[in-house]
């Protein structure tokens, strides 16, 4: 979803090839395998907002998340690289992910970015996402390491599944290697779902490189999402269900109406669609995403502080936002 470019302890030993879904649920129904994740359409990588003190602004955070809902998102991908995760804490994405909720916003739409660098911290951050209802959780490769074997990959993908032990996980592998450093190799991908076919149910490919993504549409049962709209209408053709893409959190209607005629047979109407969808997205790539989109939003929510990013990230001024928005306008 970004722009093309862009503590728990272990538990005990258990067999390495169990299955979650030899474990009894806990307090939910487990969705058959036959049932789709999440609806056919566009899912948000939704921006985090913060407060000028750089800390987590959560009433921001429910209205974005209720306006991308009402501008036509299927789902909400929840810390993920758009939502500059990997600078917020633990505790700071448990309180956000629990005010989303208290919020009103459906767990049910949620797939939760909850990849760290351990698999104690993922387990974590997993957990608590599944035990709020939330549908699924985006699972990052460990990724401080680099270049690591297949098979320590895989160890650490069916660690978390074993450690989790419950019925309800679903997994959506992220595969981002030109921002993680470390990415998720097809051949990975389709043990994993082999393995842990009732778990490991789906990937966003975020690499911008399509043979990768048309290769995972040959996993037979991975539902494949590509990291942005650009490959939309191929996705679609391939029986994808739709995309996460940054962009939705500025442009959800359009991305949506695309989808929307594609899947209602008109491939022709949602081709003529898609060239101000793709215009929009070229325009936005030459901007910097994170900090641009959330000076978008600060000036058509007329709040200042929707602008503000946490370090690395410089905030983009309100000039270049303003000259923006005046050729987004003009498309």
């Amino acid at each position: 979803g970004v722009l093309w470019c862009i503590g728990a302890g272990y538990a005990p030993d258990v067999p390495r090839c169990a299955l979650a879904a030899s474990v009894p649920a806990v307090g939910g129904q487990m969705p058959t395998t036959d049932v789709q994740l999440l609806p056919n359409g566009v899912v948000a990588p939704i921006l985090t907002p913060f407060e000028a003190d750089l800390s987590v602004c959560h009433d921001r955070f429910v209205a974005h998340a209720q306006r991308l809902l009402d501008e036509g998102c299927v789902g909400l991908a929840v810390f993920g690289t758009t939502g500059e995760a990997l600078s917020v804490a633990t505790r700071e994405r448990e309180a956000a992910l629990e005010a989303l909720v208290a919020g009103g916003v459906d767990p049910g739409v949620m797939v939760v970015g909850t990849g760290v660098t351990n698999l104690p911290g993922t387990v974590h951050l997993t957990r608590h996402a599944m035990e709020l209802g939330c549908r699924a959780c985006m699972v990052l490769p460990p990724f401080y390491f680099k270049d690591p074997e297949p098979e320590g990959l895989f160890r650490y993908f069916a660690g978390l599944v074993e450690r989790i032990g419950d019925d309800r996980l679903r997994i959506m592998l992220y595969h981002i290697p030109q921002v993680a450093g470390v990415g998720i190799p097809v051949s990975l991908a389709a043990r994993l779902h082999a393995e842990f076919p009732e778990v490991v149910v789906a990937i966003k490919d975020s690499s911008g490189d399509w043979s990768n993504t048309e290769a995972l549409f040959d996993i037979d049962g991975l539902t494949v999402y590509p990291g942005a709209e650009l490959p939309l209408l191929d996705a679609l053709d391939l029986g994808g269900p739709g995309c996460i893409t940054a962009t939705a959190n500025v442009n959800a209607g359009p991305v949506a109406e695309v989808i929307r005629l594609h899947g209602s047979g008109g491939r022709q109407a949602a081709e003529t669609a898609m060239v101000d969808v793709r215009a929009y997205r070229l325009v936005m790539q030459e901007y910097p995403a994170i900090p641009t989109m959330k000076r978008l939003l600060a000036l058509r929510l007329d709040d200042s502080t929707w602008a503000t990013v946490r370090p690395p990230f410089l905030p983009a001024d309100e000039a270049t936002g303003t000259r923006l928005e005046e050729r987004l306008d003009a498309l």
